[in-house]
């Protein structure tokens, strides 16, 4: 949408530095407080540095209230080029729209960023340098994920006994059953060489939450090489996840990832 001509694939070579991808579901209060901030940093970047060329793709992800048209003002303020929106008419689940906006990036390199705009985008440096400290990258795949993991005590003293025996509780099963080297898999921020995208999305099966996990596990399959970087993160209201029932639907999809690959029903292409 706002946009004429074909539809870029990622199999196509890479036309532009960086896309950006934000999967938004019901996000017309939180997505342009993102959107400002990341195209002021974006723009800003790129008037210092001309050869530096990026998109924001947008997927709107069945959303029921006006999340399509708040989007759509940033391609009329910014350009087509620039900022594009693709609506998706059903509901398909982070890890889908994640991956329809991924397929359709023209970045060398591909961010995942949440449309709530916890994680600070200037933080894109960071995990820029640790994907660059991963060098020289086997098939040009590397990773970059912006973690949480160092704000744990602090969160910890904020959540009641029961997330937090949740969020353990989760972490174990995802150390235990599926990625034993990232401590925080579940941050939106991560930074993937255009290779790794396209082989780890390619293979991604799971659509929901637990998406984030199956792509490292994938990557790990891969020996793809992987970094964890600290990132600034603010807890936003207005979260999707609603505790109990997300957790438990995200343990089940862990034991899916893991039992399914190991009996060969799901394979790596």
């Amino acid at each position: 949408e706002c946009r004429k001509g074909s539809a870029p694939n990622i199999r196509d070579p890479a036309t532009r530095e960086l896309s950006v991808v934000v999967p938004s579901y019901n996000e017309e209060d939180r997505l342009p407080l993102m959107m400002d901030e990341a195209l002021d940093y974006l723009e800003k970047r790129q008037k210092r540095d001309p050869s530096f060329t990026y998109e924001v793709i947008v997927v709107n992800d069945g959303s029921k209230d006006q999340t399509a048209k708040v989007a759509k003002e940033y391609c009329k303020k910014y350009g087509s080029d620039k900022v594009r929106v693709i609506s998706l008419e059903k509901n398909r689940g982070k890890g889908g729209a994640v991956r329809t906006g991924v397929f359709s990036s023209r970045g060398k390199k591909i961010l995942m960023a949440d449309a709530d705009g916890a994680t600070k985008f200037a933080d894109i440096e960071k995990v820029e340098e640790g994907l660059n400290n991963l060098r020289p990258w086997p098939k040009e795949m590397a990773i970059s994920c912006g973690s949480r993991a160092h704000l744990e005590k602090d969160s910890i003293a904020k959540r009641s006994y029961f997330r937090t025996l949740l969020m353990y509780g989760f972490h174990f099963l995802v150390w235990f059953l599926c990625v034993k080297e990232i401590r925080d898999t579940q941050c939106g921020f991560k930074l993937l060489t255009r290779e790794a995208a396209l082989q780890t999305f390619s293979n991604l099966h799971i659509e929901r939450w637990a998406f984030d996990v199956e792509l490292l596990y994938i990557a790990q399959r891969l020996k793809i090489p992987i970094a964890e970087v600290a990132v600034n993160w603010t807890e936003i209201e207005g979260s999707k996840l609603v505790p109990f029932w997300s957790w438990l639907q995200m343990g089940r999809d862990l034991l899916f990832i893991r039992l399914r690959y190991m009996t060969g029903a799901w394979k790596l292409e």
